[in-house]
């Protein structure tokens, strides 16, 4: 992930001051450990601007609105309680080539700074601190006590003190080529590391986008640059400086990441062949430099955060179907062993109907069967005699007979168990890679639904949006008729009890695990054969078996599918279906 630079914070800071400048503070909110969302009014509008300390993607720029949660952070509480209300007239750097902007707030526009949210936009030691006009500190995201830093401590009610000043040489515009030149090329080495090392507001990013622009390569070393390749570098230097002097950005992905420079000076253009693509791959329409960082951040972090919750949950229902199954084992060992019982009822009864038969010291005796006259060889304790051997049978019958009785309904009981969680597997596993954010939400959806049956335990777990829109899977039949699948169990029972009509048709896989389908019709409308089939395909893709060749699958009207009483999310019950065998290999997903 590529963390926000010096230049990629001056200019969202350009374009911030430009739109959001001076403004009404009207409420704080923290969407998570690292983010607190600023809702702000203008003359102009209102919108979110997200100031966020995370190690990784720490940022400021305009976010999407916050979802409705109820936010329990303390540090958004006092920065509510101190702000809400007041207008912010100022987003200035504290000092030149520093990641650090000063948010200061005002009675109303003119009036001097009551507050300032210092951002510290840094990197892992990135951090967001609130002080007061005498400069101490009131509140921040995370406090650093002296034993974590003796450089820097930052605690509530001492003084704010900047972070330690830059030693590198700071870029300038006026600085000649050859004594710029001089300093990258002192000590030969790697050109992205000289001038890295010897330059601040510098990334590896920037660095590498602007030796590119050159075309040249970045792990080149500075001996083998001719002049007039010095001379190309230089021109993406200074058009660098100028872009940031002028405040002229251009905001564009790039196969690496993102840029807000244009690197498409024209003394790269005429370098470049005729037959090569640009550099750096732009796009060819660019979006705001607002626009661009909340969506790159957005996305990455939402596909990081995707592949920890899917771990973390197939981890879990790993572990619990493991127990659950070895626990059906147990059971179905202990009810094959209670299917003795009426053996040793029928041993015992022709025991007793040929006492005169036993002698003393016998370890077994063969006694003829009462139907078949076959023998039935009998064990015996040597200790007891007949009659008493035969009421040890008699005995052992009554226990087994008890032990069904007990482990009958904890075998159904544990069977169900499996079931549930098994749909929940299948719903996992249909979601391998991060695509888009309804992918993020369908595994909150079932990491929330584990918590609330009690399989997960989260001390700090924030629910999610109960009014979020659902995002089903969402297809179209050869016919044109829109055919819609749960992506979970929650999406399952909405799409199943709260969506279907009564001319809609319902699709699942025959006793196996997967997701509900609705093919929905219209009054007056049949769905044809192709249309079955291209429902139950896709229903047996999304399902455990979408490996398999063939799938049975049944179909049934809507309203001949219950949820038993007491049952689980997404587990339901049905009648009057049909069979059509679904090929999820041909599913188009």
């Amino acid at each position: 992930m590529q963390p926000v630079d010096f230049t990629t914070l001056t200019a969202a800071c350009s374009e911030l001051r430009a739109e959001w400048l001076p403004a009404r503070l009207e409420q704080v909110y923290q969407r998570d450990r690292f983010t607190v969302a600023l809702a702000l009014r203008t003359m102009k509008g209102r919108g979110w601007i997200d100031v966020s300390w995370h190690p990784v993607a720490a940022r400021i720029c305009v976010g999407d609105s916050p979802p409705r949660i109820p936010d329990t952070f303390t540090f958004s509480q006092q920065l509510r309680h101190q702000l809400s209300g007041l207008a912010l007239v100022s987003i200035a750097p504290i000092s030149s080539w520093e990641r650090v902007i000063d948010l200061q707030f005002a009675q109303r526009p003119g009036e001097p700074a009551l507050w300032h949210l210092y951002a510290e936009i840094i990197g892992k030691y990135s951090n967001v601190i609130l002080t007061a006009q005498d400069n101490l500190v009131v509140t921040c995201a995370h406090q650093v006590s002296a034993k974590q830093s003796s450089v820097r401590p930052i605690q509530t009610g001492q003084p704010y003190e900047m972070p330690p000043s830059l030693t590198d040489a700071a870029p300038s515009a006026i600085e000649p080529q050859n004594r710029w030149q001089e300093r990258i090329s002192l000590v030969p080495g790697q050109l992205h590391r000289n001038l890295l090392k010897n330059y601040r507001g510098l990334s590896k990013a920037l660095i590498w986008s602007m030796i590119r622009s050159a075309n040249l390569d970045p792990e080149q070393s500075t001996d083998s640059l001719n002049p007039d390749e010095w001379q190309q570098l230089f021109h993406g230097w200074q058009h660098w400086l100028l872009a940031l002097e002028n405040s002229k950005f251009k905001p564009s992905l790039t196969a690496q990441g993102y840029t807000v420079i244009d690197w498409l000076i024209p003394e790269a253009k005429q370098a470049e062949p005729e037959n090569e693509s640009e550099p750096l791959n732009q796009l060819q329409n660019p979006l705001s430099i607002q626009e661009l960082l909340n969506s790159y951040y957005t996305a990455e972090l939402n596909e990081q955060l995707f592949a920890q919750l899917r771990h973390q949950l197939s981890q879990k229902l790993n572990n619990l179907l493991a127990k659950l199954r070895l626990k059906a084992n147990t059971f179905k060992e202990r009810l094959q062993q209670s299917a003795e019982a009426d053996l040793h009822k029928s041993q015992a009864d022709l025991l007793m109907a040929n006492l005169q038969h036993w002698q003393p010291g016998m370890k077994f005796i063969d006694l003829p069967d009462f139907e078949t006259n076959e023998p039935v060889t009998i064990p015996l304790n040597l200790e007891k005699n007949a009659v008493q051997n035969a009421q040890a049978l008699y005995k052992k019958h009554q226990k087994l007979k008890r032990a069904r009785i007990a482990v009958e309904p904890l075998l159904a009981a544990v069977q169900e168990e499996i079931n549930y969680l098994e749909q929940v597997e299948a719903a996992l596993l249909v979601l391998e890679t991060y695509r888009n954010s309804a992918d993020l939400q369908t595994l909150a959806e079932i990491r929330e639904e584990l918590i609330q049956q009690k399989y997960l335990v989260v001390p700090d777990y924030r629910s999610t949006d109960k009014n979020a829109a659902i995002e089903f899977h969402r297809y179209q039949s050869p016919s044109g008729f829109e055919l819609l699948i749960g992506r979970n169990n929650r999406q399952n029972d909405q799409l199943t009890f709260r969506v279907a009509g009564d001319y809609d048709i319902w699709f699942h896989t025959l006793e196996i695990p997967g997701s509900h389908a609705l093919l929905r019709l219209k009054p007056g409308t049949v769905a044809e054969e192709a249309d079955l089939q291209f429902a139950a395909d896709m229903a047996a893709y999304y399902s455990r078996a979408r490996h398999s060749e063939q799938v049975p699958v049944v179909y049934t009207k809507p309203q001949y599918v219950y949820k038993p009483k007491g049952a689980k999310p997404g587990m339901v019950v049905y009648k009057q279906e049909r069979i059509v065998w679904g090929r999820p290999q041909k599913a188009q997903a």
